[in-house]
């Protein structure tokens, strides 16, 4: 814990006390690992144990490190087919700890990082991806009106919105010259494909996003929904299915891997089965799709790379991940020009 993002446990221990029902101190406050966006703390006390989470002090991207959202979406989703914390409590004072955080209930269970799982049996990855996959659809699937989030954002145009805010956010934090990325966004906005749909999206679907039982194979908790919105189910889609592409070398990646050893299914299985639960006979513009979320996952670490040279990274491994923007956008480019020799 750095002195930017410590907590004085006293002024927190006082609020909670009135904002959290049933909370006795005293409170210990220890910060968690993972995570290169909102500075997160497991806390202790007499009454039980939660999860803070807050914006990171400084300097910060417009409409970045959006706390309060995280915590509407998942009060909202909590009793859902969607396994999410309980909220508890949201505070938009920044006298308390420094910035806006929320406190949710801790949830027991397993956070894993290697998508190949090495410590599972075959059998046991194969019950943990069919679980991932049918979290995803389920969520998919909650109609935003019915849960209060008819207003989570603007419905349509998702992939047009989404480029002008990755570019922007790229750009803000832009500290070298990637040429893939620069055709990336010239590309991308004038093939996006036509067709919309709206549902709730995660926009960080990926395994380390999940908190799985301590002893059985399904997710009992979706967290870090910073980048949750109204949005195309198949773009959220392709984001989690981005982990057959990548190498473990490059981000927590499957490509490589003798799957079939593994128990773990082969993309398009993954795909079929995601169809399945969703109603759809197939996905069309699949590899539009998957060059998009690449180039929105290099501008995603170009934004730690930009917070790096801001000096408000608060992860002690962020300069190692920022330096992935440029991998990840020649990956992005070169599915580009697969589909353009393919057309």
């Amino acid at each position: 814990m750095t002195a930017a993002t410590a907590i004085d446990a006293g002024r927190l221990q006082e609020w909670m006390r009135g904002a959290v029902p049933g909370f006795r101190g005293p409170l210990s406050v220890e910060p968690m690992s993972g995570g290169q966006s909102n500075p997160t703390y497991r806390l202790a006390a007499p009454s039980g144990r939660y999860v803070l989470r807050r914006k990171p002090p400084g300097k910060l991207l417009p409409s970045a490190h959006a706390v309060d959202r995280e915590f509407r979406v998942m009060k909202a989703l909590y009793g859902s087919a969607v396994p999410v914390p309980r909220m508890l409590a949201l505070c938009t004072d920044d006298s308390v700890v420094g910035t806006m955080f929320y406190v949710m209930d801790h949830v027991d269970g397993r956070v894993l990082y290697d998508p190949r799982l090495p410590e599972q049996s075959p059998a046991e990855r194969a019950a943990m991806f069919d679980d991932m996959n049918r979290v995803i659809a389920a969520l998919h699937q909650v109609d935003p009106a019915t849960v209060g989030l008819g207003d989570y954002g603007r419905p349509g145009n998702y992939f047009t919105r989404q480029f002008t805010r990755w570019s922007q956010q790229y750009r803000a934090s832009e500290t070298e010259t990637i040429e893939s990325m620069d055709k990336l966004i010239e590309w991308l906005p004038r093939h996006i494909p036509a067709g919309d749909e709206t549902a709730i999206v995660h926009g960080d679907y990926r395994m380390d996003n999940l908190i799985f039982h301590p002893t059985e194979p399904r997710v009992v908790a979706v967290v870090d929904w910073e980048l949750s919105t109204l949005g195309h189910p198949l773009g959220d889609f392709a984001y989690h299915v981005m982990t057959w592409r990548f190498t473990p070398e490059l981000f927590r990646g499957l490509a490589g891997a003798d799957l079939r050893a593994l128990g773990i299914p082969e993309e398009q299985a993954y795909i079929d089965v995601y169809c399945r639960r969703t109603g759809r006979a197939g996905i069309d513009h699949w590899d539009f799709y998957m060059a998009f979320v690449m180039f929105r996952m290099a501008a995603i670490f170009q934004g730690i790379m930009g917070r790096v040279r801001d000096g408000t990274a608060t992860d002690a491994r962020a300069r190692e991940a920022g330096a992935k923007a440029r991998p990840v956008a020649e990956l992005a480019w070169r599915q580009v020009e697969r589909m353009r020799r393919a057309a």
